[in-house]
């Protein structure tokens, strides 16, 4: 029988490790502040046949990202993830659905290397974007779902404002949880390549990614037909050294950044197929 994953918790080194050990818990031994300085945590979880199945994991780092997924239903994880003054307090939330789009979480993994980021790719895993470490130094700690089976991408959407994001969370899309100031997955950051997009049957995702920013407009455009390589995952890359590794493993990265024409860090968008 498949067991899944039910309950999910977060251990902070000063607390009681066995009462998580008695009540069925198991530990994934990296811990998530790595490299950071600040206190030790670690991600714990239950597996079971019976309990509903956790199918969504979200990741929150200010107040107003928390607002959809508490009218969307998700339930959150009270201990922040992150100790270390200065950085966000970044929440564990997840959702236990049963639509079409509630594919269910049977194994989760955390990494703190590109190598190691690379290879989950190749075999069907799915990163929940944001650095655990976020604003905090240290290693770049990503955390990772494999779910019960392989899902692809069918429909691509961006909001520039959190009251939308009720509506998307409870339709099934997943939140890149990333400022994004931030078929086949393009960018256009000119005339040219918006109109040659066009002639080339792409289809515009209408949001300027540089909006509010006073940026280069910004355009995100994806193909739904004639590939028989659907894409199975997207993600935003901030960490640029891991690019030739990513790009060797076969993640195609969209290089230009989504942060052009203002004082942000470079940031890519990546997708695996």
């Amino acid at each position: 029988m498949t067991t899944y994953i039910s309950h999910l918790d977060v251990h902070h080194h000063d607390a009681d490790e066995k009462k998580l050990q008695s009540g069925g818990f198991r530990k994934l031994n990296v811990d998530l502040n790595k490299g950071a300085g600040g206190k030790s945590s670690f991600l714990w979880y239950k597996t079971g046949s019976r309990s509903a199945a956790i199918t969504k994991i979200q990741l929150t780092f200010n107040a107003q990202m928390s607002v959809g997924l508490i009218k969307a239903g998700y339930t959150k994880i009270p201990r922040p993830i992150c100790h270390v003054p200065g950085a966000d307090p970044i929440y564990i939330w997840f959702f236990q659905g049963s639509t079409e789009y509630d594919i269910p979480i049977v194994d989760l993994c955390i990494t703190d290397n590109p190598a190691n980021e690379a290879l989950l790719f190749r075999e069907g895993w799915e990163r929940v974007s944001c650095d655990l470490n976020r604003k905090a130094g240290g290693d770049w700690v990503y955390f990772w779902v494999k779910r019960e089976l392989q899902t692809y991408i069918c429909d691509v959407a961006i909001t520039d404002s959190p009251t939308s994001d009720e509506k998307y969370l409870r339709d099934g899309y997943i939140r890149l949880d990333e400022d994004a100031h931030m078929g086949d997955l393009k960018v256009s950051i000119t005339e040219s390549e918006f109109q040659a997009l066009q002639q080339q049957n792409y289809q515009p995702v209408n949001v300027n990614l540089n909006e509010g920013a006073g940026g280069i407009p910004m355009y995100l455009w994806y193909k739904k037909e004639g590939s028989n390589t659907p894409i199975k995952t997207i993600i935003l890359l901030l960490n640029i050294d891991s690019v030739p590794v990513f790009e060797k493993a076969g993640v195609t990265v969209i290089k230009k950044s989504l942060n052009a024409g203002i004082k942000g860090r470079t940031e890519y968008l990546c997708f695996y197929q």
